[in-house]
């Protein structure tokens, strides 16, 4: 007797939390996918800062400056392409959270809307 209202009690909160342990995980995943991409982002920035650093770095007479300034617009669209291209990542992650949670949205509405 106790033991099957154990267990109903049980079922029913799983039920109960389901659509809570659903969320988390669907915002524990764009978490890992956030923090990747900005990790990733940090990395490439920072390299590309240390190869400018390293470029700055050498330069020891004019011919060498007119070669520097020379690459800096070259540079400057690498950076200005960067950008645009990790704002299209965040925005494609943010996309596919918005259109995840949406689904679980209307697969809640319709487990508790009555048929």
């Amino acid at each position: 007797m106790y033991t099957d209202m154990f267990k109903a009690f049980s079922e029913q909160t799983e039920k109960t939390f389901a659509p809570y342990v659903k969320f988390n995980k669907l915002v524990a995943k764009n978490v890992e996918m956030l923090t990747e991409l900005h990790l990733n982002t940090v990395r490439t920035y920072s390299e590309m800062g240390l190869a400018q650093v390293k470029a700055a770095s050498e330069v020891t007479d004019v011919s060498s400056l007119t070669a520097f300034n020379s690459q800096q617009l070259a540079n400057l669209t690498k950076w200005s392409q960067q950008m645009i291209d990790d704002g299209a990542k965040l925005q494609a992650l943010a996309k596919e959270f918005k259109d995840d949670l949406d689904q679980l949205t209307t697969e809640n509405l319709k487990a508790a809307t009555p048929a």
